[in-house]
């Protein structure tokens, strides 16, 4: 209920939401190096490196926007990655054979990536509405990076990491 009080005007529900996708990308950069641990299969532990250089990226991309946008950078706590993150480990936890495990580490990013593709697209409409093109153009570099790592994920599951699960 304190959270309705907060949002008043879009322009609040922008700036919270920038703020639990700032939370989001921090979660996904202490999750990614885990998975990358648990990983076997080394197109998708590379896959895992890469996305987390670019999610370094993203993080300083969103601290531009919150700066342009006159805000400091701020995280708040977002129960939907918590979640993701939370069954992906249970998951892992949970396989003992490599390559199933692989398969359930791919689907795992992906959740997150569509989590993510989710906030950046609304964020990206939001800033548009507001006036806000130069936030939305900085935004759209996220979500585009998020739509390419989704499609690198989803050609590597069907090209090598579900096959080796059967």
């Amino acid at each position: 209920m304190a959270l309705m009080k907060d949002i008043q005007t879009l322009d609040d529900l922008f700036v919270h939401t920038l703020q639990d996708i700032y939370y989001a990308e921090h979660q996904i950069l202490k999750a990614l190096p885990k998975m990358m641990a648990k990983a076997t299969d080394p197109e998708l532990k590379a896959g895992f490196e890469t996305h987390l250089r670019e999610t370094e990226g993203q993080v300083q991309r969103l601290e531009q926007v919150f700066a342009m946008h006159g805000h400091q950078p701020k995280a708040v706590t977002c129960p939907a990655i918590d979640g993701i993150i939370q069954e992906a480990n249970e998951v892992a936890g949970d396989i003992a054979d490599k390559s199933v495990l692989d398969a359930a580490l791919l689907a795992s990013a992906q959740a997150v990536e569509h989590y993510e593709i989710t906030r950046y697209g609304t964020l990206v409409a939001w800033a548009n509405e507001l006036g806000r093109s130069d936030c939305a153009s900085v935004l759209q570099q996220n979500l585009d990076e998020e739509h390419a790592t989704d499609r690198k994920l989803t050609q590597l599951a069907e090209a090598r990491v579900n096959r080796r699960a059967e």
